[in-house]
């Protein structure tokens, strides 16, 4: 039923991407931020200025990860080393820390600028699942997911909340660590065997199949369905709402 396997009694969601779409707006605050840093670190130093790969360095590096967790790996991948400075470094200073708060601040200007959208077909699975008595929770690395699902209209769709905030409060790893779902899977009261991901980022895919649950369905928005299914998802689809056909 759904798409989901017998004994399923929660579904726990991805936000940005799956829910929501606002992973285009992640995408590009990510890009501003990164260009703003590669080009002036390029004119200090003399080196080539080598601009952030929307497709490829987001969805390698950053895609599903809590904030400093992607803006070190895509300094890695460049074979840069910054200090990581403290959480209260000015946005934009060249630190983990002042790099993440910017891109922080990028999307929080974006999504009060164009408010959110949701996609359809996910809302129209949410309430279906929910209507047949299945709980649901959202699973995020953002730490304004609050924020964004009260501007969607969404927040009463969901049982259960574990995002970047609750992470930090409990100590979770982040994605690609299975830490976050399991603990919304837990919160909902269903083992992980009685619960499924819908995730469209590598990272997070990786963690829903690192947790052993029922089912990963991979959602494919930008034609990554043979990276999905490398990472774990047991199903790949393009719409949410395929899995009530």
């Amino acid at each position: 039923m759904f798409g989901l396997p017998a004994g399923t009694l929660a579904c726990l969601f991805d936000m940005d991407g799956v829910v929501t779409q606002t992973a285009l707006v992640h995408a590009a605050a990510w890009k501003e931020m990164f260009d703003n840093f590669l080009r002036q670190r390029a004119d200090e130093t003399g080196g080539k200025f080598v601009p952030f790969d929307s497709a490829h360095d987001y969805d390698e590096y950053v895609d599903g990860k809590p904030r400093l967790d992607g803006t070190r790996s895509f300094l890695q991948s460049r074979g840069i080393s910054l200090p990581e400075g403290s959480p209260g470094d000015k946005p934009g200073t060249a630190t983990i820390q002042g790099l993440s708060n910017e891109k922080n601040n990028l999307v929080v200007q974006k999504i009060r600028t164009d408010g959110v959208k949701v996609y359809d077909g996910t809302i129209r699975y949410i309430k279906v699942v929910r209507a047949a008595g299945l709980r649901t929770a959202i699973v995020s690395s953002s730490a304004n997911t609050v924020d964004v699902l009260n501007a969607a209209g969404i927040a009463d769709l969901f049982d259960a909340r574990v995002d970047g905030m609750v992470a930090k409060e409990r100590h979770l790893a982040g994605k690609p660590a299975p830490d976050t779902f399991l603990a919304a899977a837990h919160d909902l009261g269903a083992a992980p065997a009685q619960a499924a991901v819908f995730e469209d980022a590598q990272s997070g895919v990786a963690a829903g199949h690192a947790g052993h649950f029922a089912l990963v369905v991979g959602v494919d928005r930008v034609g990554q369905a043979d990276e999905l299914r490398k990472h774990g998802a047991d199903i790949v689809v393009k719409d949410v709402a395929e899995l009530l056909d």
